[in-house]
């Protein structure tokens, strides 16, 4: 009678226990094997048989990842974590925990998360944003995440900067293998660098979003840039989706004037006459992902 959710990230894996309820039961937290695949395998399966013992019951598995699983190959793509790429990821943790195994995004876990009991609640179309070492993306409609025919639903990261200005192009180089994506702006990352391309030093974003409110006008710019490069990213969402209610996370979710100052200047990239749109913070914070996870099955039927 449990949903077990796994949050496999890049330097950490966490796992909760939920009730048929969709009250945590139990919790675990352990360091991610970095770039020993079969090691992240045995440590999911280890996670997973610890959270039925403190929950006292054996429970479904869903698991959200860096990348998809890509419907062409049945293998590991786009994954920050590139010990992943490639791999059977889906088929190993099956055999590795004897039994069937559901995967998303982790950006898609989030969403649903929030979309099911989180700050999307009640909304039929729910965009979830990831804004942290990457940027991310995921989409669900009725609380169901949309993957699309290629698995890459919601991937906004790595569409080019819309409407970018003679000082953003071509724009920083991505991982990806291209220039200008959306990450290398949005991400924290990004936020570091474009601060130390204007600035002369190398900051973190808590420390940028700490001078900015102490006054520093260097700081302040550059998160002005930011907010206005978000507006314009996320216009392109609403344009595309129209979805009721835009849900941040990530680190750079915990900037409180983003709710404010994003949404007062998108209207001028949005094709509408006004916005409805919200852009909320995250009910269940850094848990969403693991919620979520645990939520790619169905709630238990009771006994």
């Amino acid at each position: 009678m449990i949903r077990i959710g796994i949050d496999l990230g890049g330097t950490k894996i966490e796992g909760i226990a939920l009730s048929a309820g969709g009250q945590a039961v139990a919790g675990r937290r352990i360091v991610t094997p970095r770039e020993d695949y079969e090691g992240t395998v045995r440590a999911i399966a280890a996670l997973v048989a610890a959270l039925e013992y403190d929950a006292g019951a054996r429970g479904t598995v869903g698991v959200g990842m860096p990348g998809a699983i890509s419907p062409a190959t049945g293998l590991v793509k786009n994954a920050n974590s590139t010990w992943l790429i490639g791999r059977r990821l889906h088929e190993d943790l099956e055999g590795a925990l004897g039994r069937p195994v559901r995967l998303a995004n982790d950006a898609n876990c989030f969403a649903l998360s929030e979309a099911c009991d989180g700050a999307g609640a009640g909304a039929e179309t729910v965009f979830g944003v990831i804004i942290g070492t990457g940027t991310g993306g995921g989409v669900v409609v009725r609380q169901r995440v949309l993957t699309g025919p290629n698995a890459v639903a919601g991937e906004w990261g790595h569409n080019p900067l819309p409407w970018p200005e003679p000082d953003e192009l071509p724009g920083p180089p991505c991982y990806c293998g291209r220039a200008g994506c959306i990450e290398t702006f949005l991400s924290g990352p990004g936020l570091a660098a474009d601060h130390e391309r204007v600035a002369g030093v190398r900051l973190g974003s808590e420390q940028i979003a700490a001078l900015a409110d102490a006054g520093d006008a260097q700081a302040e710019a550059t998160l002005c840039r930011y907010e206005r490069r978000m507006a314009r990213a996320l216009a392109s969402i609403i344009n595309v989706r129209d979805p009721d209610v835009i849900v941040l996370g990530g680190g750079l979710s915990k900037l409180r004037r983003l709710y404010t100052n994003v949404p007062a200047q998108w209207a001028a990239w949005v094709f509408s006459d006004r916005v409805d749109t919200r852009l909320v913070a995250p009910r269940h914070g850094d848990a969403s992902g693991v919620r979520g996870a645990a939520r790619l099955w169905p709630a238990p039927e009771p006994i």
